[in-house]
């Protein structure tokens, strides 16, 4: 566990240094990223306080007394000012590398801080352009006087395959590529786990599920035993100090004297240990060949190239150069190459989810003075199908809607779509399916008769795609629920216990263009003798009946349907428009203009949960986040031929910046989970 934490400790340390700097010439970007993320290195570095986080990182990178920790994080070699860029890339099912590159200011200092930060002696490679070295098996750091990179290559090993998948890994033929002098061993142990399939015996198969029930169900008395014995063990603890004798069981008995007269091998336990040892860092050893093998082909293609970096325009079509941060991200290649990839595989038409994935979304991230703001653009990679979905996003404003967010309530979230449009978004999502090749004329089949069997017109007027959701308080209530408690001989006893919780009272709503409907499915609720004992009606009001023995956090709901909006709601109150004012009204011009938009007041959010919180390190990490805890608030719309959403959350004026905001919560959350010191008198 300390390796691993180690580890992540050099990673960490290495991207604060990345984040404030990157490379100028590099490789071209794989086109197949499904991340890749750029830094305005000089923006982050002129918005850091080094001052308070130096003493930040240094506490974290203290690991022993041996060797020192570094003491200038804001000097580590890398240049300051320089982008930087990270990527993700898949080259097949088995090999994956995460690529950071940037620039060195000195390439001394840089190694140096690699030495320090590692704890640990470094064995330094050296090549004709560059050196490098291993910080663990699966990350590498290469460098030379003027630039550097490091690369995390993640490698799993192949095993056999069902029978939706041919047995063969695709990364044999890219490892043997990249690494031709490298032991044949590793291609040898991928294929030694092809086996020969048998075919499907459906008997076999009853019979073993017929074991495994039986399995189960002994399964469970043998826990249950368990626990009973654990139990006693505690009891007799603490009142002896010390376990229970265990006299010998006749078989026990039995067992002794038929080892005794029986000469026997004494089990060499350090030896089996040792055995294991030496097999498993055969395998650890015959992995880490393959992935150093495909690290030194990356840095070799990469310090042999001497161009400035080419990123496809596609990444970048979306990037403000003003922003602290861009991010792009391609869930389609997440899909194609990630662990839904074989789960896809199993069914006809995976690849309509595979379709539905095919997107790129990008980020420009914006650490102001007050306010973290990042703005992402959605864009479907079919265009037939993103004109399809942002049709979805333009429909009609309902304002009678947004007349229900009171003042002084926690939050609010609220849609205007086209809800007659999403059908043709899905009909084009079939459509453009890889499927739609192999089985055309089926498909082509399906939707005509959904279109037959559908009226998306009538549909479309029974929810035209307007809604809201108003969080308006969180009341307190006290519940009942059921406790145990156990005897000297664990015999348990039902305890009822009281306590508070938070209760919400909020409001649903969403328009209609078709009363009557819902006020049917209503009058159901009523008239159904099952369903009438729990729903009772009082004019155009239907209302969940109060049940005394129920212990639930709601105990009343109230629906309704008035003037082409229905209501569900936990307070009468909620149905009527609200005097808005404030905050209140600009929510409410926020909610009626845009296709989509939410706004949380977090302050308010805290005080509503204040029971929840009963003991003391609870009611710190409360306090915290009170002391803490901004607005959030977001907007969507379509923007060009993308749907473009902006979300904004405010920060406490304690901080320089949103960005020193965050390594500040992140400092007191350390001050809170460090254990209290003793008190000397």
């Amino acid at each position: 566990m300390k390796t691993v934490l180690h580890q992540f400790q050099i990673l960490y340390f290495l991207f604060i240094g990345f984040f404030f700097a990157s490379s100028q010439n590099t490789t071209e970007i794989p086109k197949n990223a499904f991340f890749y993320m750029e830094t305005n290195s000089k923006q982050l570095n002129e918005k850091v306080n080094w001052n308070k986080l130096n003493p930040i990182l240094q506490d974290l990178n203290k690991n022993n007394q041996e060797k020192p920790t570094w003491k200038d994080f804001s000097n580590i070699g890398i240049q300051n000012d320089a982008k930087q860029y990270h990527y993700f890339s898949s080259f097949n099912d088995s090999v994956k590398a995460y690529t950071a590159h940037f620039i060195l200011q000195d390439s001394k200092k840089f190694l140096e801080f690699i030495n320090v930060s590692a704890k640990k002696e470094l064995e330094v490679t050296k090549k004709d352009k560059y050196s490098y070295v291993n910080l663990n098996d699966e990350t590498f750091v290469a460098w030379n006087d003027k630039r550097a990179v490091i690369t995390g290559v993640s490698y799993t090993k192949s095993y056999p395959k069902f029978d939706y998948d041919k047995i063969a890994d695709s990364a044999v033929s890219v490892i043997d590529s990249i690494a031709m002098n490298v032991d044949s061993t590793a291609v040898e142990l991928d294929s030694a786990y092809a086996e020969v399939e048998k075919p499907f015996d459906y008997k076999e198969e009853i019979k073993y599920l017929k074991e495994e029930i039986k399995y189960q169900k002994e399964d469970i008395k043998e826990h249950n035993a368990e626990i009973v014995r654990l139990q006693k063990d505690i009891k007799y603890l603490e009142k002896h100090h010390q376990y229970p004798p265990k006299p010998k069981t006749e078989e026990a008995v039995e067992s002794e004297e038929v080892a005794s007269a029986k000469p026997t091998e004494e089990y060499d336990e350090e030896a089996e240990d040792l055995a294991y040892k030496k097999e498993m860092d055969s395998i650890k050893a015959e992995d880490f060949k393959i992935i150093k093998a495909f690290a030194e082909r990356e840095f070799d293609k990469y310090f042999d190239a001497n161009f400035e970096i080419e990123v496809p325009k596609e990444m970048v079509a979306f990037q403000d150069p003003k922003s602290d941060i861009f991010i792009y991200t391609n869930y389609g290649e997440v899909f194609k190459n990630g662990p839904y990839k074989k789960l896809l595989s199993l069914y006809s038409y995976g690849s309509l989810l595979d379709n539905l994935y095919n997107s790129n979304s990008t980020y420009n991230v914006y650490f102001e003075k007050n306010k973290l703001r990042f703005v992402n653009n959605y864009q479907h990679r079919n265009k037939e199908a993103q004109k399809n979905i942002s049709a979805v996003y333009q429909g009609k404003k309902n304002k009678k809607l947004m007349s229900l967010i009171p003042d002084k309530s926690i939050g609010y979230y609220a849609i205007n779509f086209d809800g007659y449009k999403y059908f043709d978004m899905l009909y084009s999502l079939f459509e453009s399916s890889n499927d739609n090749e192999k089985y055309q004329k089926e498909i082509g089949l399906i939707i005509e008769t959904v279109k037959i069997v559908l009226d998306e017109k009538a549909i479309s007027k029974i929810a035209p795609g307007n809604g809201i959701f108003v969080l308006n308080e969180l009341n307190t209530k006290k519940v009942e629920y059921t406790d145990y408690e156990f005897d000297e001989n664990f015999n348990s006893k039902e305890i009822r216990k009281t306590k508070d919780v938070a209760v919400p009272d909020f409001t649903f709503a969403f328009a209609t263009d078709n009363d009557d409907y819902w006020k049917r499915i209503f009058d159901v609720l009523t008239s159904n003798k099952e369903l009438a004992q729990k729903f009772g009606k009082n004019g155009d009001i239907y209302y969940l009946k109060k049940d005394p023995k129920n212990s639930s956090y709601v105990d009343q709901m109230f629906f309704t349907v008035k003037d082409g909006i229905v209501y569900l709601t936990t307070s009468l109150a909620n149905l009527a428009p609200k005097k808005q004012s404030g905050i209140s009204e600009k929510w409410a011009k926020e909610a009626s203009k845009n296709s989509q938009s939410g706004s949380f007041n977090m302050q308010r959010l805290m005080n509503g949960l204040e029971k929840e919180f009963k003991t003391l390190p609870e009611q710190k990490a409360l306090n915290l986040f009170r002391k803490n805890a901004g607005d959030f608030d977001f907007k969507t719309n379509v923007k060009g031929e993308s749907i473009k959403t902006e979300f904004n959350y405010t920060t406490p004026n304690s901080s320089e910046n949103s960005l020193m905001y965050f390594f500040d919560l992140c400092n007191d959350l350390i001050k809170i989970m460090e254990p209290a010191k003793p008190t000397s008198f």
